[in-house]
C-alpha cells in the first residue's frame, strides 16, 4: 500500500465536472504555471497522508456522490497511490472518475510507467496540459483551451460541451479559519469577492483550483 500526499479535499461540490462530485487535490507539483491558482500545493511536501482504502470508504460514505474528481499538486506524481484508490472505487461502485494533469497524454504515455498506465485505464475522463494564462478563454472545467478533454469511456460524451463552453462557476466553503474555492474561476471573480471572503474568515488563505 501507498500512502496518497493529499493538499485538500471537498468532500461534494458541482463545479468540477458534471454532478456531485468528491474532490481531492494532491500535494506537490513538478510544474511551475504563470498564475497557478494553487501555489501552496505545489512543493513536494509532506501535507496528510491517507490510506487509499480508507479514502474510498470516505468517498462512497457521502450521499449522493455521483463522481470523483482529482486535481493539485500534479496527480501523476502519485499514481500508484492513485491506482489503488481508483481500483478499490471501480470493484465497489460505478463512480465517474475524472482526474487533470499537467503532462500530456502522449507525454504520459511515453513513461511507459506502469502505475501511470493503471490510472489511465481507470479514469473516465482526462484534462492534459499546463495552464497557460494568454490562452485562458473564460469557458469550461479547463483552464485554458491548449489543455485537452480526453473522453477514455462514453461515459461523459453527451456532457462534451459543457468541459469546454459552459460558463463557469465557484463555490467557497467556509472553514473555522479559512475558505475553499472550488472551481475553475472565472476572469470576472473580482479580487475584492476574494478579499472579502478573506476578511470574513480572517484569514487571507483562499484556496482554489
Amino acid at each position: 500500500m501507498t500512502l496518497l500526499n493529499i493538499a485538500e479535499i471537498c468532500p461534494a461540490t458541482g463545479t468540477l465536472g458534471p454532478g456531485q462530485r468528491f474532490v481531492i487535490w494532491v500535494q506537490g507539483c513538478c510544474f511551475r504555471c504563470q498564475d497557478c491558482i494553487s501555489p501552496d500545493w505545489i512543493p513536494q511536501k509532506q501535507a496528510t497522508l491517507v490510506d487509499p482504502l480508507k479514502l474510498a470508504d470516505y468517498i462512497l460514505s457521502i450521499p449522493g456522490t455521483e463522481g470523483l474528481t482529482v486535481s493539485g499538486g500534479e496527480p501523476m506524481l502519485q499514481a500508484a497511490a492513485l491506482s489503488e484508490l481508483f481500483a478499490d472505487l471501480r470493484q465497489r461502485r460505478n463512480l465517474s472518475i475524472m482526474c487533470y494533469t499537467g503532462f500530456t497524454l502522449q507525454q504520459l504515455q511515453a513513461k511507459s510507467d506502469p502505475s501511470i498506465n493503471q490510472v489511465l485505464a481507470l479514469i473516465d475522463v482526462l484534462i492534459d496540459g499546463q495552464y497557460i494564462p494568454e490562452l485562458n478563454d473564460n469557458k469550461g472545467w479547463r483552464g485554458s483551451s491548449n489543455q485537452v478533454i480526453h473522453f477514455f469511456t462514453p461515459r461523459h460524451l453527451s456532457e462534451a460541451s459543457l468541459f469546454t463552453e459552459q460558463k463557469r462557476d465557484v463555490e467557497i466553503h467556509l472553514r473555522n479559519d479559512s475558505a475553499l474555492m472550488v472551481g475553475v474561476p472565472p476572469h470576472n471573480l473580482s479580487p475584492h469577492f476574494k478579499q472579502a471572503v478573506d476578511i470574513s474568515c480572517q484569514s487571507s488563505c483562499v484556496r482554489s483550483r
